[in-house]
């Protein structure tokens, strides 16, 4: 998606803003040896060809930039490179960046460009994000969330925002956004919290559910989605399941043998200890890997209730992750505590 038109596109919109921007010169340099490149690197590649041919002081450069908007219609792959630009060569200038970046975040997210900022500012520029959450545009409402999370994928990281507090009143003006690409930022925002700080991250939504809303329900059961597959006990009880409540009757094995590349197909029948939510999870162990998977949830209605459920469990090889031939533990989880296991064997394909 970054290639030639996308180069082209953010070109034209410079021109247009800026007469003497060498259009045909920053095409050629951004656009060659584009193929070869990954993602990131694309992006990295055609900012530093803007940064060359955008020969301006920096606030002079911003401006240009934000006007780009009024000329052509960024999208997500022409405008991502102009973010990652202010991200880059701002840093000595945090209000003309900011504001560069906020007039482009609707266009082109700029969750990653912001980062170098709040690192370098902290207070400030939390500041100006705190302002942005109660901006009319719901891009630049996430991105305040969005751009200070904790555990931002892909985004450099900042210590001192993954210690919990700083980021809370962002949050708490966010939380009941009408727009649910808002309030699934602060939840995922509250997800990563959760790794490094678990009970602030309990508390804190126990308090969003006290205070009440239209929307806590949904954001918190997003939030707590990485405190259920650990089994934390207050996220369990945040939603209303016993820890350590259930058993499993019986595990079955369709097969003892699964080839790299096939399923893993496997029944489990499940007995309620009490009424209320189980809350179902599977893993996969190897030696120095465990793997947790979601396996879904089911609510009894009283003590003894039985529940079957089967799944199948692939083993597909991904660029992302190796998994050797060898022995594995197929275990059951329910309520966080592992409830049962299987021993199987994976093979070669």
């Amino acid at each position: 998606m970054i290639n030639d038109e996308s180069v082209a596109l953010l070109a034209d919109g410079v021109a247009a803003s800026w007469a003497p921007f060498p259009h045909d010169r920053f095409v050629s340099a951004a656009t060659a040896g584009l193929d070869e490149l990954e993602l990131k690197d694309r992006v990295r590649h055609v900012s530093s060809a803007l940064h060359e041919a955008l020969a301006l002081p920096f606030p002079q450069a911003a401006e240009v930039l934000r006007e780009t908007v009024n000329r052509v219609r960024l999208d997500m792959w022409s405008g991502w490179p102009a973010t990652d630009y202010v991200g880059r060569h701002g840093l000595d200038h945090l209000d003309e960046a900011m504001a560069t970046i906020a007039v482009l975040t609707p266009y082109s997210t700029g969750e990653f460009a912001v980062r170098p900022y709040l690192d370098r500012y902290r207070d400030d520029a939390l500041k100006i994000m705190h302002g942005w959450a109660e901006s009319g545009d719901e891009h630049l409402r996430r991105l305040a969330s969005e751009g200070s999370r904790p555990r931002l994928p892909w985004g450099s990281r900042v210590r001192w925002l993954m210690e919990p507090g700083p980021t809370l009143p962002i949050l708490d003006l966010l939380r009941e956004d009408p727009s649910e690409y808002v309030r699934r930022s602060v939840a995922n925002h509250v997800n990563d919290l959760s790794k490094d700080h678990p009970e602030p991250a309990v508390r804190l939504l126990d308090r969003w559910r006290t205070e009440g809303g239209s929307h806590v329900e949904r954001v918190l059961r997003h939030a707590v989605r990485g405190l259920l597959r650990a089994g934390h006990p207050g996220a369990l009880h945040l939603v209303g399941a016993t820890p350590g409540s259930g058993s499993v009757d019986a595990l079955v094995l369709e097969t003892e043998q699964v080839a790299v590349g096939g399923l893993l197909r496997f029944t489990a029948t499940l007995v309620a200890e009490s009424s209320g939510p189980l809350v179902l999870r599977y893993a996969v162990r190897r030696d120095g890997s465990r793997r947790v998977f979601h396996l879904g949830e089911r609510t009894a209605t009283d003590s003894g209730q039985t529940f079957t459920v089967t799944r199948s469990h692939s083993f597909r090889p991904v660029t992302t992750r190796s998994e050797p031939p060898g022995p594995r533990l197929l275990e059951i989880v329910i309520n966080g505590v592992v409830r049962a296991s299987i021993p199987f064997t994976l093979i070669g394909g």
